[in-house]
């Protein structure tokens, strides 16, 4: 599989990292008006429908925030791990952990049998999805053609609020399975099951990214991975090529100015207003209220009138918004770019929040008999579903896509791992503070929430820039950064490069390294037409070259894998022109660190 077959499969199985996520939320939000839950979890005896519609459950408000927030607190810590992993081991095997830690958490929910194993699995299930909110929009912007990045990220925000809308209705179908358990743990065997599909389709179907593979010096695996996701598995094509370059002068550009490895405050000092934009993105997109509304939806309708099967229905009837709201992006997102559909969401979902909170305040006032209280709360679900709508369409997928494209390539891991931090944490305050407030405020929260809203719309007019219509090398100059010099760069001829590999796999120090397991390996595209040249993946040993810097010398060594490594792709000419030859005689010194031909910058 080449070419758009290809680029959109990849894309969908990463959107699946985001797809549990929105399902996790759903799975929350309807277990908390489950009395079965609520008694399992919470040692509440004799609850009824009645008392959960009137909120009369006799649970701490700040217990219940410490179980929906615990999840976000794991996954700050993990998104800033996530960062080094992802960029020493791949974007592929940041995403395998991620889905590794999901369904590890599924199954723990799936049999929780008291409050504390619930929290546990919830706090990995936090390591998990923090990896793969850091690493997805990465990938994503990393795979995607220049002029369709935005569509392919948005896709992502798209499987998110999908993931979201399926755990409504899967939450509603389980509903009438109470009073037993399974009318809640039954959405969590669901997300199990889309845990393991992502599991195992990061371990046999994704592709590394091209960006990764020639900034760690596998150029030509880089180059025939681009052609597979770009332009049908030819190499040839002009397109590729230059994209290519403009990939190799980047990263040339970067070491000759002394940026080959970028620290974390150097993410602050040198790219001050792109770590600004993307921390602030994460940030508002949290302070304007989608998950103080989401976490607590069915409550938040039980709230404003509704009995709790009307709830839960609404709930998935509401969910179907922010799937919807998020197409118009789809097809404008690279057109009308990204500051003009964050200002007109957030007009629509400032008002609204007002029109909200003003019909809460008046909701509050009426006794259960009156007459107005049907309208009314039919009045609260038609604005909270147009307020999901208009967050979909703006604040749900640009927050994404801002981080993962501002920043350059050497730092784009680290800056994403700041932008999904700021998410989660602020998901965190807000997921912890939402049950107090709306107790204390109940209508006001709606208005404190549009507050926030204006903020950002200042920020967006005030400090962010434009980042449509370029590709990722291309925006450096957006923020000012000197151009790259693509002329000097030259495309590696991948049939040269083919029949080096061949030359390598014989050498008997890299066959004695492979226990003979280098006789016979395929040098063709393997399973989904990844492009990565000769790459096998087997148990031991990762023959790849990896620069390692020291402060007296640099050389090339040999890196031990865990249970499996890449294989393959033992030749890699660099931006300079370093020809099959002399990384033959590089490897020869495998592990001796005697090289001297490459140097970090």
């Amino acid at each position: 599989m080449v070419g758009k077959p290809l680029l959109i499969t990849s894309s969908a199985l990463c959107s699946l990292g985001d797809a549990m996520f929105g399902y996790s939320q759903g799975c929350i939000s309807t277990a908390l008006v489950q009395p079965s839950f609520l008694q399992r979890m919470y040692g509440v005896q004799g609850l009824t429908l009645d008392m959960v519609a009137k909120g009369e459950i006799g649970v701490n408000e700040y217990l219940i925030g410490i179980t929906v927030a615990c999840l976000n607190i794991t996954a700050f810590f993990a998104s800033l791990l996530a960062a080094p992993i992802c960029d020493t081991m791949g974007r592929r095997a940041s995403m395998r952990i991620g889905a590794l830690f999901c369904f590890i958490s599924a199954l723990m929910q799936v049999f929780a049998p008291n409050l504390a194993v619930l929290i546990t699995g919830r706090c990995i299930q936090g390591i998990g999805v923090g990896f793969l909110s850091m690493t997805v929009p990465v990938v994503q912007a990393e795979i995607a053609p220049g002029h369709a990045r935005g569509v392919f990220i948005t896709v992502e925000n798209l499987f998110l609020n999908g993931g979201y809308s399926l755990s409504a209705w899967v939450g509603y179908a389980f509903y009438y399975a109470m009073p037993s358990e399974i009318a809640w743990r039954g959405s969590y065997i669901v997300f199990s099951s889309i845990a393991l599909v992502l599991l195992l389709s990061s371990i046999f179907l994704l592709p590394e990214t091209p960006r990764w593979l020639i900034k760690n010096g596998f150029h030509a695996e880089g180059l025939a991975t681009l052609a597979d996701l770009q332009a049908s598995g030819d190499p040839t094509d002009e397109g590729v090529k230059e994209t290519y370059k403009e990939i190799v002068a980047a990263i040339e550009n970067e070491r000759e100015g002394g940026q080959a490895d970028s620290g974390w405050k150097e993410i602050f000092v040198k790219y001050t207003r792109r770590t600004v934009m993307g921390i602030t993105s994460q940030m508002f997109a949290q302070l304007n209220g989608i998950n103080a509304i989401l976490y607590f939806l069915p409550e938040n309708l039980l709230r404003a009138g509704f009995d709790l099967p009307q709830s839960l229905l609404y709930t998935g009837a509401s969910s179907t918004m922010l799937v919807a709201g998020i197409i118009p992006t789809l097809f404008l997102v690279d057109s009308w770019g990204r500051r003009p559909i964050l200002m007109l969401g957030s007009l629509g979902m400032i008002l609204c929040l007002s029109a909200v909170g003003g019909l809460q305040y008046h909701v509050d006032r009426l006794d259960d008999a009156s007459p107005q209280l049907a309208s009314a709360a039919n009045g609260i679900f038609a604005c909270v579903c147009l307020y999901l709508a208009f967050f979909a369409f703006s604040w749900g997928p640009i927050p994404w896509l801002i981080p993962a494209e501002v920043f350059p390539l050497r730092a784009r891991a680290r800056g994403m791992a700041l932008a999904t931090g700021s998410n989660w944490l602020w998901n965190f305050i807000v997921a912890f503070a939402t049950p107090p407030l709306f107790a204390a405020l109940r209508g006001g929260t709606y208005f404190l929430i549009a507050f926030f809203v204006v903020i950002s719309v200042l920020l967006v007019i005030f400090v962010y820039r434009e980042t449509a219509h370029r590709t990722l090398e291309e925006l450096s100059e957006v923020f000012g950064d000197a151009p790259a010099d693509i002329g000097r760069v030259t495309v590696p001829d991948l049939k040269e490069t083919s029949a080096a590999m061949v030359s390598m796999r014989s050498h008997p120090r890299i066959e004695s390294a492979l226990g003979g397991r280098s006789r016979g390996m395929s040098l063709s595209r393997s399973g989904m037409g990844m492009g990565m040249l000769g790459s096998v993946m087997e148990s031991g040993i990762d023959a790849a070259p990896v620069y390692k810097s020291s402060p007296k010398k640099t050389g090339v060594y040999m890196r031990k894998a865990g249970s499996r490594g890449t294989v393959g792709s033992l030749v890699a000419e660099d931006a300079a022109g370093l020809g099959a030859s002399a990384m033959t005689s590089q490897l020869t010194l495998a592990g001796t660190g005697s090289s001297d031909k490459h140097e970090d910058s």
